[in-house]
């Protein structure tokens, strides 16, 4: 993916994010420190979208996607006052059809810079 196409799509189903975040916990390489991620390029839909959940607060996990590129994950997260802890909040898929549109979701579409 390159800045033209950003954002590419934001909608993550939650099985492929946890699949991401789990790469990541694997990953064991060191960055050369030219290419070591310093910030990430947020597009605003995926904000709003996770705003748009109405929860107390906002997940931001690191995963590593398809392309080998670290990213972000946005996911809601409310407070349950009964085990004291922030719960996971997901997104529903919106524009698909059928039994897709009823998929939670993450939101994404963050790029790493470098390389971005």
């Amino acid at each position: 993916m390159n800045e033209e196409t950003f954002p590419g799509p934001i909608q993550i189903p939650v099985a492929t994010a946890n699949e991401w975040e789990q790469r990541y916990q694997d990953d064991q390489s060191v960055e050369d420190a030219k290419k070591k991620v310093k910030a990430f390029l947020v597009p605003r839909e995926s904000l709003k979208k996770v705003l748009e959940l109405d929860t107390d607060a906002v997940w931001a996990y690191i995963g590593i996607n398809d392309q080998k590129e670290k990213t972000l994950l946005f996911v809601g997260a409310q407070y349950d006052e009964k085990t004291g802890k922030y719960i996971n909040v997901y997104g529903k898929a919106d524009g698909l059809g059928g039994d897709e549109a009823a998929e939670e979701v993450v939101y994404d579409g963050s790029r790493p810079s470098p390389p971005f």
